[in-house]
Parts: C-alpha cells; sequence; structure tokens
C-alpha cells in the first residue's frame, strides 16, 4: 500500500517538529516585548549548522508589550561585532504569521524562513534577529550562534 500524500505531510511535519527544539538564545534589547522561545528547523544542536541552498524555518513566540500597527523583521550576521544585512524573504511582520494592528499583552508567534544562499561563506558567526515595532523600537532581538557549511 502506497502511502496518501496527506499521510507523508503528517509525517514530515511530526518529523519537524520533532527537531525544533527551543533554543538556548541571548536576548540583545527586547523593549517593547518579551520573548518566550525561539525555535528553528531543523537545529537539533548549537551552534546551529546552516547548510548552503538550505532555508530553515524560524518561529518566536513572544508577548507584546506595546501596540502597534505593525512590524519589520531586520537580520544581522554578526562577526567581530558588526552587523552585516541578511536578507530574508519577508520583513513584514504583519506577513509572517502575526495578526496585526500588534495588541498589548497578546501573545504573537512569528514565523518567517532563513535562506542560506550558496555563495556565502564557509564561517562562524552569530545571528542576530530583530523585530521592530512601527515607532521602530524592538518587540523582540535575540542572537544564536551559527556555523555556515557546505
Amino acid at each position: 500500500m502506497v502511502p496518501s500524500p496527506l499521510a507523508l505531510l503528517l509525517a514530515l511535519g511530526a518529523a519537524a517538529t520533532a527537531l525544533a527544539e527551543p533554543l538556548r538564545f541571548v536576548d540583545c534589547g527586547s523593549v517593547d516585548g518579551n520573548i518566550q522561545e525561539v525555535n528553528v528547523s531543523p537545529c537539533p544542536t548549537q551552534p546551529c549548522l546552516l547548510h548552503k541552498g538550505t532555508s530553515y524555518s524560524v518561529n518566536v513566540t513572544f508577548a507584546s508589550k506595546i501596540e502597534s500597527q505593525g512590524s519589520q523583521a531586520r537580520v544581522y550576521g554578526e562577526m567581530l561585532h558588526v552587523d552585516i544585512p541578511f536578507p530574508i524573504p519577508e520583513p513584514d511582520g504583519c506577513k509572517s504569521g502575526i495578526q496585526c494592528p500588534i495588541q498589548k499583552a497578546h501573545s504573537y508567534s512569528y514565523l518567517n524562513k532563513l535562506p542560506v544562499k550558496s555563495e556565502y561563506p564557509n564561517i562562524k558567526l552569530i545571528v542576530k534577529w530583530e523585530l521592530v515595532d512601527d515607532q521602530d523600537q524592538l518587540l523582540f532581538c535575540w542572537k544564536i550562534p551559527v556555523q555556515i557549511t557546505s
């Protein structure tokens, strides 16, 4: 018997969920929000090994301390205390799992992708991920160590 596409999707989803362990992260200045959990999948160990040509799922659960009409994500590769912008496919937080406008004292699940381009060098660095509100204040900011590899 051949498994149905739905059964395969459910199995893959369960496997991906099993790999999405909460990460140890450094809060780098969250002002207008409180991070509850950060997941990068797959990243079973730290530093996260990010393979070139692969896209990783990012899920951040946070509680907002303010109201905001919108939010924007900024991602950096931090090397020698210098932030190098790291492009992501969707910088608009309101298109990344957050229902806008953002309400005070509500919890949100921010979802995005972290694509690792083939042309990136093999290097160890810190990923710094910020989400700012409509006043350019940090809803959240977190850092994790990663290693980009072939």
